[in-house]
């Protein structure tokens, strides 16, 4: 694949969590990617995967602090910032796309950052402001 892929938050948390809805297909390509094409990941994502453990929605087997130091290493994923480049892009999406922050910041870095954007989440899908994986 030519792109890099954007991980959005619940794709990366079905993948390293080994939940079934990630399809067979999805998760050995993620598992197969060299070291140098490991999906980027917002950071955003970092502060909802706690939002879902705090709310009990996404249970995790180790501390929250001993899953993120993993499930963010290097050889995991490639973090993507929040920089000024992708607040400014997240303002300029329509104001009938999701107002949820966490998933207009994650179109916003696919945007700024060229990545095709991996998701499962209907509304983005449907909104097509973003290339799908």
């Amino acid at each position: 694949m030519s792109h890099g892929i954007l991980l959005d938050t619940h794709i990366w948390l079905w993948w390293l969590l080994g939940d079934s809805r990630l399809s067979p297909k999805e998760v050995q390509v993620l598992d197969e990617l060299p070291p140098e094409q490991r999906p980027a990941l917002s950071v955003i994502s970092l502060w909802e995967m706690a939002m879902l453990v705090e709310l009990g929605r996404v249970q995790l087997d180790l501390s929250s602090k001993e899953f993120l130091h993993s499930a963010c290493s290097p050889e995991t994923v490639r973090l993507i910032p929040l920089s000024p480049d992708v607040v400014v892009e997240m303002n300029t999406l329509p104001s009938s796309f999701l107002r949820d922050p966490a998933d207009r910041l994650i179109v916003a870095s696919a945007r700024v950052e060229g990545l095709v954007l991996a998701t499962h989440d209907r509304k983005i899908l449907e909104a097509d402001l973003v290339p799908i994986w």
